[in-house]
Parts: structure tokens; sequence; C-alpha cells
């Protein structure tokens, strides 16, 4: 390979990987809404490139599970299912009891502090808010990711991060988020903060793994609360 080619292929990476930020983005954000088409020339055109990152972008999405390929229609933002979002929250609570383990013993002191300062932070969130949800759509600000890459190991933070999270997001928007769990789901955050900042590894993997395991419960609960209204309103509506 000419250096020539070697550039090129650098810039295409590099593309191909800004085109990926943005879209998924876009897609986590809502700005992209579920089951809209995605359309090669279109994004091409809307981010000044050539059609080879944009359709390595889109491949990269597919794998992730943001975006998904329907026969005769093309590729089109994902839309999961309420078992879907149950299913990754059985993975997530293994993966994130993992993580929280790992940050117990690995964590550096300043990460701890940082940590705690930002936990201590989001109360004023709560109780601005306090039957509202407890979300954290920043990246810097989201309690689960700085665990995550604290873990002391690149390949669980890499897939909790790159590949997780924007699909738990995705499944959020999509699939509301329990209202009113925000202050007990913070309550969490703060023992399992304390368990991490006592270097105590088995108590933080237990608890992360109650506090996916109570989100869990919590969203099956209000799934199947719905699920129990709408023959009531299918009712109502035929005798109207």
């Amino acid at each position: 390979m000419s250096d020539s080619d070697s550039q090129d292929s650098v810039i295409t990476t590099g593309l191909t990987v800004r085109l990926y930020d943005a879209l998924s983005q876009a897609i986590v954000a809502g700005e992209l809404a579920p089951g809209e088409k995605l359309s090669e020339p279109v994004i091409a055109r809307r981010y000044g490139a050539s059609r080879a990152p944009v359709r390595e972008a889109i491949r990269r999405l597919q794998e992730r599970g943001l975006v998904t390929y329907v026969a005769n229609q093309g590729v089109r933002v994902a839309e999961p299912s309420a078992a879907e979002f149950l299913a990754l929250l059985d993975v997530r609570e293994a993966t994130e009891g993992m993580a929280a383990r790992l940050a117990a013993e690995n964590m550096s002191d300043t990460e701890i502090r940082a940590l705690e300062d930002l936990v201590a932070g989001h109360r004023d969130e709560i109780e601005r808010n306090p039957l509202g949800a407890y979300l954290q759509d920043e990246p810097e600000a989201d309690f689960h990711r700085r665990i995550a890459n604290g873990s002391g190991n690149p390949i669980l933070a890499e897939l909790l991060c790159e590949q997780f999270y924007p699909r738990l997001r995705l499944c959020r928007r999509l699939h509301s988020t329990v209202r009113g769990r925000g202050r007990e789901a913070w309550r969490e955050h703060v023992r399992i903060t304390e368990a991490i900042s006592h270097r105590d590894g088995e108590l933080a993997e237990i608890l992360m793994r109650r506090h996916i395991r109570a989100a869990r419960t919590a969203l099956q609960a209000a799934l199947s609360a719905v699920e129990a209204i709408k023959p009531a309103k299918r009712r109502a509506g035929a005798s109207e």
C-alpha cells in the first residue's frame, strides 16, 4: 500500500467514526425516529461525505442494534420491543455488577471522589422533580458510564459504553422510564458509590445487581399495567 493509499484509509476511517457518532446520537436523542428510513444519498449530502464511509457507519449501527435492515424497505431505525428491553436489563445486571466490583478494586482515589461529587450533584435534580425520571443523558454525567470506565477493563468498558448504553437509551425512548423511581434509584447510586469508596468490590457488585434488578421489576410492572389498560380502552371505545 502506498503512502497516499494509507492516508486515504485513515481519513475514511476517521470520517466513518464521526458519521457513526453523529447518527447514533441522532437516534438515541430521537432526532431520527424509530422506524425512520435511512437513505445513504441523503446522509452523504447532509454530512458532505462519500457513500463508502456512510455505508460503513450504517453497518456499525446495525451491528450495535440501532438500525435494522428490512427486506424491500432498506435500513430503518430500530424499534426494540419491550421484551428486548427486559432482556437487555438481564444482561445489564451481570455486566454492570462486574463493572462495579472491578471499579471498587481499580478506580483511583481521584476517580472515586469525582464519582461521589457526581452523585451528590444529582441530588438537586431529584429534589427539583422528585416524581420524574432520573436520567443522565450526557455521557460525562452518567453514573453507570463512570463506573464502566473506572472498571480498569477496557473490553468491558467498550462493550457497555459503545455498544450497550446507546441501545438501552433507544429502548428508553420507546418504553418510558418508570415514573417516580428516580429518588430510590438515586439512593441506590449513593449506596453503590459508598461501597466503591470503601473498596468493597463484593458489596458493590451485590448492590449494583440489586439496583438493576429493581429497575427491571419496576419496568415489568409498569408494562403489565399498560397492557391491562388496553382491553379496557378498547371496550370503552366500542361502547361509544
